[in-house]
């Protein structure tokens, strides 16, 4: 069976990317490292051209491709949190030095790859069997930067969230 590997492209610092990455996330790890051979055009000998590395099992190339192209929200990947933990440790983790926190649950690093930290929970709210909790928890969202759980399942309930 064929193989699908996300390829993402850099402006120079795929190495930095890769080893953050494989820092924040479990099961993960950098599997190689490609240099340039010799001199080119844009590279020097022993330069970065791509990186491998996994993701929570999931590997991914690194390209150091140059400025030509820059990430944007039309692109991210989620995480499945699985509780309020989960939401804060990734939040914090992808928000630092120089990450942007954004809007519902969405962020973006320090490399401008988007983001979205989602806690389980949330599906479980909007896909409750009470449909004008799921509106109440779907509002309260809409309102949030990091999601917070005890505030969705407040919202939910009908019932004001503990400060």
């Amino acid at each position: 069976m064929p193989a699908l590997t996300p390829n993402l492209w850099f402006d120079g610092n795929a190495e930095d990317a890769a080893n953050f990455y494989a820092s924040v996330f479990p099961d993960s790890r950098v599997v190689n490292v490609a240099r340039a051979a010799a001199d080119a055009p844009g590279l020097n000998k022993g330069d970065v051209i791509t990186v491998d590395w996994t993701m929570l099992g999931q590997r991914f190339t690194g390209i150091n491709g140059g400025p030509d192209f820059k990430f944007n929200e039309s692109i991210s990947f989620a995480i499945d949190c699985a509780d309020q933990a989960e939401v804060d440790r990734y939040w914090d983790a992808l928000t630092a030095d120089g990450g942007e926190p954004g809007p519902c649950g969405w962020l973006k690093d320090r490399f401008g790859l988007s983001w979205q930290v989602v806690p389980r929970r949330l599906g479980e709210l909007l896909a409750g069997s009470d449909p004008a909790g799921a509106q109440r928890a779907m509002e309260a969202m809409l309102q949030m930067g990091k999601l917070d759980v005890a505030a969705l399942e407040a919202a939910y309930e009908g019932t004001p969230a503990a400060v």
